[in-house]
């Protein structure tokens, strides 16, 4: 498997947190060296493991944000 490369550009909110620490959080990534993307997904305790998560662009960020707005909770 191919290795790759990430850096956490903004830590923006921790979401929520299981009993066993692992957090699920909402970051600014650069994936590779490109630009950076908005992701959300789970973080172990120390950081060093991550879970699947969703990686959205600025405008699916929008959309989303839009979408959310316009829904009573």
């Amino acid at each position: 498997m191919a290795e790759f490369k990430y850096e956490i550009v903004e830590k923006i909110a921790v979401l929520s947190e299981s009993s066993k620490g692992w957090r699920k959080e909402l970051n600014l990534i650069s994936w590779n060296d490109r630009d950076p993307k908005y992701d959300i997904r789970e973080w172990s305790p120390e950081g060093d493991k991550m879970g699947k998560g969703v990686t959205l662009t600025l405008e699916e960020v929008a959309i989303l944000k839009e979408a959310l707005e316009n829904r009573e909770i």
